[in-house]
């Protein structure tokens, strides 16, 4: 054989497959592994973003969950210390796997400190390319969310059959209580600003506020704007009572987002949001706080097919009569249907028409499905945080001052 021949023949040698996903109705998926070696099971969803893939990855919310990124060029702007959004860095990382389209290349980007796949390796999450994720994307949207296995092994021998019934034997979503999994296991404050240009992060400077925030799988940019906002704030884990809350004297309480089913976190939160909204505190929500608001002021919660998962979902927001692009990342639904009387449907997704905002009439009590701290995702929704903001100064106005806080 010429060295011509020999050159062509290797030029279209195929590539061995290094990896796999298999799901638990028995499809094979197989593609190139990246990330971690080993297996992920979980509940594979899709997400529509173009942009933010690393803070999408350091998402408590995704814990459980394997995430199939539509956008097919995942990687090229790397990965740094800035845009994780877990607050625990110590724990393990949330999601348990990525599905991508194409190879991940070389950074290109000047904020980049590291490869998306060695950072991936680092965090032991197992990853899988050259996947046609808009098919999978189609799979999803028709049949719900299936759980799946990932597995990535160099000599790309995989026992399929083994793989599918452990996929079948994976765990529902419905019914997963996973914000203990996530949450912090100590109260801690919190001081740091909203990322500038060329500044990077600024340290709060005389707060006009104490914000309680629960934690259930918080995001660092949500403390980012809330202290950008006035709020001095203190974290305390998912399990921390209404009397350890309450005795911190706070001028609000924010309930974070978080993983899971909200119906399940419930069971031990429930009580304490009550106890807070009947002492009267200005209380916001977002995500799985949302939810569980929705749960304890008397409505429930229902799975939905394929969830929302994306920076470009539209909602109408009916107290300013506005549309705003918000960024979304959600499985539960708060069942409008359900709603007691006293409180008010305030957003819905003009995408499937779906609850996406309450309020409790007569108290300064709020909350939203979406992520107004927008990281990733656009901004139209940072008002939420100057909303919150001018309920505890109204409350503050109405009220006898206190000496300390």
């Amino acid at each position: 054989m010429s060295l011509i021949d020999t050159a062509s023949s290797a030029a279209w040698a195929e590539r061995p497959y290094t990896a796999a996903i298999v799901l638990a109705n028995g499809t094979v998926i197989q593609g190139y592994g990246v990330g971690a070696e080993g297996q992920a099971e979980g509940e594979v969803c899709f997400n529509t973003a173009i942009s933010g893939y690393q803070e999408i990855l350091t998402d408590p919310s995704y814990a459980g969950q394997i995430i199939t990124f539509t956008f097919p060029h995942i990687g090229n702007v790397g990965t740094n210390p800035d845009d994780i959004e877990t607050t625990n860095l110590a724990a393990s990382s949330g999601v348990r796997g990525c599905v991508l389209q194409a190879g991940i290349t070389t950074p290109s980007n000047y904020r980049a400190r590291q490869g998306l796949d060695h950072w991936l390796r680092a965090r032991d999450i197992v990853g899988i390319s050259g996947v046609d994720t808009r098919a999978l994307t189609i799979l999803i949207r028709e049949s719900g969310m299936p759980n799946a296995v990932l597995a990535h092994h160099p000599d790309g021998m995989f026992d399929f059959d083994a793989l599918k019934a452990k996929a079948s034997a994976c765990p529902s979503m419905e019914g997963a209580e996973l914000a203990r999994a996530v949450t912090t296991t100590q109260s801690y404050p919190w001081t740091e600003q909203g990322w500038v240009w060329d500044e990077g992060f600024a340290e709060q400077q005389n707060p006009q506020f104490h914000v309680v925030a629960v934690d259930y799988g918080i995001k660092r940019n949500i403390l980012r704007c809330l202290a950008s906002a006035g709020c001095r704030v203190t974290v305390v884990p998912a399990y921390a009572t209404a009397q350890e809350i309450l005795d911190r004297n706070p001028d609000g309480v924010f309930l974070s987002n978080g993983p899971g089913d909200p119906a399940a976190t419930g069971e031990y939160a429930l009580p304490v949001i009550r106890e807070v909204v009947g002492a009267g505190v200005p209380l916001f929500g977002i995500c799985l706080g949302h939810q569980l608001l929705g749960l304890a002021l008397g409505g429930r919660t229902i799975k939905m097919p394929h969830g929302h998962h994306g920076s470009n979902h539209p909602v109408m927001d009916y107290t300013t009569g506005k549309v705003e692009i918000t960024s979304m990342n959600h499985g539960f639904a708060v069942d409008r249907v359900s709603l007691p009387s006293d409180v008010e449907e305030t957003h819905v997704s003009l995408f499937d028409g779906s609850n996406c905002g309450i309020r409790l009439r007569g108290r300064p009590v709020f909350s939203v499905q979406y992520h107004p701290e927008a990281s990733p995702g656009p901004q139209d929704s940072h008002y939420l945080f100057r909303r919150f903001v001018e309920m505890m100064r109204a409350r503050m106005a109405s009220q006898p001052p206190v000496n300390a806080r």
